[in-house]
């Protein structure tokens, strides 16, 4: 359900905010975020801490990055199984979602898959754009043609909606595809490190005993598991 915070019969003709309410979600979306970004096709990256999703614009040259969200692998890992779950729901109403022809020119050839440095030479990021929008939560809705996407923040005193994207049906599965690619090398780096982690010494007997959790600083947040930086890692990208 979407409201006005101005009642009716007194409209504001300034700058507003609307509250999106979902499966116990509310979430306010500020006037500037309201109208979203329309986006045809995804390139999903990993840093040290985090995933980073840019969605692109590549209707007019040169091509931008037109959105970018920062999301924590647990938050992935969510939108993933959510995406799946609207892909399944929209397929069951609509039908099957047909993936248009790639032109013979576009696509990779064996062995030769663009690297993330050759990919954003081409691409134009802006810098109001650069570092990205936080979001630790995805609302996910979809019309008989397109995907929309509100990425939002749960922090106090309430939720907003840092970025709303609107995607193709079937770019939203393509985005699907490289969500779940980069989060199984994510996944397979996590247990990769995990083995060739050396074990940890026993105390000696003069240490006291071993409270687990007291090494902590703080509280474990999602994302604070740091997979690793891969420099020279390929992008998984989904455009149109």
């Amino acid at each position: 359900m979407t409201s006005s915070q101005h009642p009716e019969g007194h409209p504001d003709d300034g700058p507003h905010s609307q509250e999106i309410r979902h499966s116990q979600i509310g979430a306010l979306v500020p006037a500037h975020v309201a109208r979203g970004t329309f986006s045809t096709g995804a390139v999903v990256l990993q840093g040290q801490y985090e995933f980073i999703v840019d969605f692109l614009l590549r209707m007019q040259q040169p091509q931008q990055v037109a959105a970018r969200v920062i999301l924590p692998p647990g938050v992935v890992a969510q939108f993933i199984n959510a995406l799946q779950d609207n892909l399944r729901k929209y397929e069951r109403r609509f039908g099957p979602i047909h993936q248009p022809a790639i032109p013979p020119q576009e696509k990779p050839q064996d062995g030769q898959r663009q690297s993330a440095q050759d990919l954003y030479d081409q691409l134009k990021l802006p810098e109001d754009v650069m570092s990205g929008n936080y979001a630790n939560a995805v609302m996910i809705g979809h019309t008989t043609t397109e995907f929309s996407f509100d990425f939002i923040t749960t922090f106090f005193p309430r939720s907003a909606v840092a970025q709303r994207v609107f995607l193709a049906a079937p770019n939203a599965r393509r985005l699907l595809e490289s969500l779940t690619h980069s989060y199984q090398q994510f996944q397979d780096r996590i247990r990769q490190q995990n083995s060739s982690t050396p074990p940890v010494p026993p105390p000696s007997p003069n240490s006291g005993p071993v409270v687990p959790g007291t090494y902590d600083s703080g509280p474990q947040l999602p994302g604070t598991m740091p997979p690793g930086a891969l420099p020279d890692e390929e992008p998984d990208e989904s455009a149109g």
